[in-house]
């Protein structure tokens, strides 16, 4: 297929073979046609060159020309116009429960948990086009920081904004974290309706029980995926606020309950995983990403353009060519 057009009946061109056929065939028509005069001395004739005889053999170069054109024709080119056009069928509805307690600040992911989570979320986002995501922060205390929308911007600013302050209370109240999830999701038509709740500690705050949460996410059947995020051992973390207002670091044991971040992961019909480390955290939002995909439909409208006519009407004109100059202009060579 040539750029842009495509021949429907590729088959008549091995029609093109007839052309060396005709090639000989004048050839060796031309020469038995040419009559020989043999004389000793051309002296005393006077000799008149004429470039008619030499140009009658473009007539068959015409002829052959318009036959190829014809062959070419045959094959039907014609030049295709391909639109897309998808549907999103059945989206998702995200949501996103992220903690940020002091703890999220510890280094042992760089440059440190919230920020290293804040740069795989953004791209977990922006490669959801077709979903609504919203924002949950929780610590010890949750509140909503964008509800689900389809616009992404919003929802990518919203993360960039997010940081730790003294402004919510302390601990982590993963009970509270997940039931206000639930809350902002539990109304969706969206054909899955999905929660990311991450956390590095353990329960210590809040009054809602994550079990009773967990029970509220089966009601509406809501799939939660749990992430544990933090190294195993140690790990350098805020113990403290210097006078000069930044955080004192000192190496701290990890704590988090798997136990639980299992079971409400299990219950809900989701997954639990733990992120030790940056690589690992992204390899997480990526399985995630292909465990919940949304349905695109896809349709693709083709305008064909045929071409063979604009050939046949070449080949016509110059056979009426050829006939118009065997008629008149190399007659007296017929």
């Amino acid at each position: 297929m040539l750029e842009g057009i495509e021949f429907l009946n590729k088959e008549f061109f091995w029609l093109l073979l007839v052309l060396p056929l005709l090639i000989l065939w004048y050839v060796l028509k031309h020469n038995k046609q040419t009559a020989e005069l043999k004389i000793s001395t051309i002296k005393g004739f006077k000799i008149t060159q004429s470039w008619l005889p030499k140009a009658k053999h473009a007539l068959f170069a015409l002829r052959l020309l318009a036959i190829a054109l014809v062959i070419t024709a045959l094959a039907r080119p014609r030049t295709v116009d391909v639109s897309t056009k998808t549907k999103t069928t059945r989206g998702i509805d995200i949501v996103i429960a992220i903690d940020v307690s002091a703890s999220m600040l510890a280094k042992d992911l760089l440059p440190n948990r919230l920020e290293a989570l804040k740069k795989v979320a953004s791209d977990f986002i922006k490669g959801r086009p077709n979903d609504r995501i919203g924002i949950v922060e929780y610590a010890g205390e949750s509140y909503t920081k964008t509800p689900i929308t389809s616009d992404k911007a919003i929802v990518l600013r919203a993360l960039s904004d997010i940081k730790y302050n003294t402004i919510i209370e302390g601990g982590t109240a993963i009970g509270s974290g997940l039931a206000t999830s639930v809350n902002r999701i539990k109304d969706s038509k969206a054909k899955s309706k999905v929660i990311i709740l991450l956390t590095d500690g353990v329960n210590n705050s809040g009054f809602i029980d994550p079990k009773i949460a967990s029970e509220l996410a089966v009601e509406y059947d809501i799939k939660v995926y749990t992430i544990g995020i933090g190294t195993n051992g140690m790990a350098l973390s805020p113990i403290g606020i210097l006078g000069n207002g930044n955080f004192q670091y000192g190496r701290v044991p990890v704590e988090i309950d798997e136990a639980l971040l299992q079971e409400i992961s299990k219950v809900t019909g989701g997954k639990y995983f733990r992120a030790d480390n940056n690589k690992k955290l992204a390899a997480i939002y990526d399985e995630i990403n292909k465990l919940e995909k949304t349905d695109v439909e896809e349709f693709k409208y083709y305008n064909y353009e045929e071409k063979y006519r604009a050939l046949v009407l070449l080949a016509f004109g110059l056979l009426l060519i050829e006939f118009l100059l065997r008629s008149t202009v190399f007659r007296s060579f017929n």
